[in-house]
């Protein structure tokens, strides 16, 4: 689906991923889950684009809902696929904490799982090798995406931001919908190993210049990180 002139998203408000595409080629901002792999290349072959023009993966945290198919672009087209360091033994399948179960409605909770089930959840298959990358990197790919460290999630959460895409990929660092209740705006995400810091961890996005805020649960945030940031204060 085409948000602006470079930014696409594939999947939906319960599981999301991302495309930054410039002449240069296609920069994918998280994995999902496996059976998205299909939503990619559809995406890519709707736009003119195909596998060879994917430079690189870049994935804000290591839960299993965001490097679903990140293993197979690895694998098959020869993909480096970008994590931060405090989170690439999450990636490769390392263990995660126990977190504080969430609020739950029925309805939103099964839809969640069922939504999974339907793509592969099950299938997920930890990476075997990353790129580790650190707060403030820059990276030699399409969109010129720079790093953020968001801790707070997970260890190594981060935000990427893309001038070109006008845009500030944030992973599970908020979310605008939440995948046990169904309640829809910005807010914090369930599953937060250290929700304190995670809060503490929006204030940089808050100045960032950037139209769209794009958290990998929910509806796609159009306008200004500082308001999504006190949306989400607000709602925690």
């Amino acid at each position: 689906m085409r948000l602006d002139e470079h930014l696409y998203r594939i999947g939906n408000d319960i599981v999301a991923a991302y495309l930054v595409v410039t002449p240069e080629g296609v920069t994918v901002i998280d994995a999902g889950m496996p059976g998205q792999f299909k939503d990619l290349l559809a995406e890519l072959t709707a736009i003119g684009r195909s596998l060879a023009d994917v430079r690189g993966a870049v994935i804000t945290h290591g839960d299993a809902d965001h490097i679903g198919f990140a293993e197979r672009l690895r694998t098959e087209a020869g993909v480096p696929i970008f994590v931060h360091g405090a989170d690439a033994a999450r990636a490769k399948g390392g263990d995660k904490p126990k977190n504080e179960m969430p609020k739950m409605k029925l309805g939103p909770t099964l839809g969640f799982f069922a939504y999974g089930l339907r793509k592969g959840a099950m299938r997920t298959r930890p990476l075997t090798e990353v790129v580790e990358v650190a707060d403030g990197d820059v990276l030699d790919l399409p969109g010129a995406p720079r790093v953020i460290g968001m801790p707070g999630h997970s260890p190594g959460s981060i935000a990427i931001h893309s001038p070109v895409a006008k845009a500030v990929f944030v992973g599970d660092a908020l979310t605008t919908r939440h995948v046990t209740t169904g309640r829809t705006g910005p807010a914090p995400a369930p599953f937060t190993d250290d929700p304190a810091q995670a809060l503490a961890s929006l204030e940089r996005i808050a100045d960032l210049d950037a139209a769209w805020v794009l958290p990998g649960h929910g509806g796609p945030w159009h306008g200004s990180p500082a308001d999504a940031v006190a949306a989400v204060r607000a709602a925690a």
